[in-house]
C-alpha cells in the first residue's frame, strides 16, 4: 500500500458530536422535529446534499441557510482557535506515516477553507500532502468522485490506498473508488452493510495505527 487518506469530521476531528449538539439547539429554538435522525442522513455528505436531505424532510420551503447560519455560528464559537478535540491517536498515526514514507491525504465533504482552517489550527494541515474537499468534486458521497481525485492527486491507484470513514456513505465511496476502506465508527454504528463493503473496522485510529505498523514494519 502506498497511501491513506482520511475523512475529517468524526475521524480526524471530534466534530460531528458538535454539529449534532448545535443543530439540536437550533431545533429546539424553532420546533424541528427528530433532527438528530436528519443529521444522521447528512453524515458524509457536502452542503448541497445536506441541504437536500433537510428539504426532503422538512419541506421545500424551509430556511434551511438561515437555520444553518445559527448552527454554523454556535459551532464556531466552540470549535474555533483549535478548540476543537481530536480524535484519539491520529497526530501518532501521521506522523508515523510520514515516518514510514506512505503518502497521506484528506477527502471531506466540507468545503476546503474551513478544512484547510480547522486543520491548521489543529497543528495537522503540514501532515498531509493533498487535501481535497467538497467543493472540488461535482458529486458528493457516496458517489467515488472525492476519493478517485484524491488518489489522482497523491498519484497512486485506488487499490493501493486505504481510506479511512466514519460514515456509511464515506464508506461507500470508499469502496466504490476501489479503495480499503477502514471504518472508525463514531456516530454511525457499523452495519452488516458496513462490515461487507470495509475491508476492516477498528475502534479506533490507535488500533489503526498497530495494524498498519504490522503491515508496514514488516
Amino acid at each position: 500500500m502506498e497511501a491513506v487518506v482520511f475523512d475529517m469530521d468524526g475521524v480526524i476531528f471530534d466534530s460531528e458530536a458538535l454539529v449534532m449538539e448545535t443543530w439540536a439547539e437550533v431545533a429546539a429554538r424553532h420546533q424541528m422535529d427528530h433532527i438528530e435522525d436528519v443529521c444522521r442522513d447528512c453524515l458524509g455528505t457536502n452542503a448541497a446534499a445536506s441541504r437536500e436531505i433537510f428539504l426532503n424532510y422538512y419541506g421545500q420551503d424551509f430556511p434551511y441557510e438561515l437555520y444553518k447560519k445559527e448552527m454554523a455560528v454556535l459551532f464556531h464559537e466552540r470549535a474555533a482557535g483549535g478548540k476543537l478535540p481530536q480524535k484519539p491517536g491520529i497526530k501518532e498515526l501521521l506522523l508515523f506515516l510520514k515516518n514510514q514514507g506512505i503518502k497521506t491525504a484528506v477527502a471531506s465533504s466540507t468545503r476546503r477553507e474551513l478544512v484547510c482552517r480547522e486543520l491548521e489550527e489543529g497543528g495537522l494541515l503540514a501532515l498531509f500532502d493533498q487535501v481535497i474537499c467538497g467543493d472540488m468534486v461535482k458529486r458528493s458521497k457516496p458517489e467515488p468522485d472525492i476519493y478517485l481525485k484524491a488518489c489522482e492527486a497523491l498519484h497512486v491507484k485506488p487499490e493501493q490506498a486505504y481510506a479511512i470513514e466514519d460514515s456509511y456513505n464515506g464508506i461507500r465511496a470508499a469502496h466504490r473508488a476501489g479503495m480499503k476502506p477502514i471504518m472508525v465508527p463514531d456516530l454511525a454504528e457499523p452495519t452488516e452493510e458496513m462490515e461487507h463493503l470495509a475491508f476492516c473496522i477498528l475502534p479506533s485510529l490507535v488500533q489503526v495505527k498497530d495494524m498498519l505498523e504490522k503491515e508496514f514494519c514488516r
